[in-house]
């Protein structure tokens, strides 16, 4: 599967790893061109982040494997698209 844009719910704490740490990591990683790491909510002990990776044939494995390995956590999958082009999504009306 040609995996092209995977946004992840990536928490780490406070102090460490550092998003500089988290970023080296991914970019590490085949196929990654680029990412967008933003912090979205901080609490006592934990920062929780959105993790937007783009790529061509991206290996959801190793991303989980570089992004585990700076001592942050992947949560979930929030977005994934994959083939040939990017299809973006368009919110419904009513």
């Amino acid at each position: 599967m040609n995996i092209r844009r995977i946004v992840l719910d990536v928490d780490k704490a406070i102090a460490r790893p550092t998003l500089i740490e988290i970023t080296q990591a991914i970019e590490a990683v085949p196929g990654v061109h680029g990412l967008n790491i933003t912090v979205t909510e901080i609490d006592i002990e934990t920062v929780g982040t959105s993790v937007t990776i783009e790529g061509q044939g991206l290996d959801y494995a190793a991303l989980v494997k570089a992004i585990e390995s700076t001592g942050a956590v992947v949560h979930s999958i929030d977005q994934i698209i994959a083939g040939t082009q990017m299809v973006e999504y368009f919110s419904r009306k009513r």
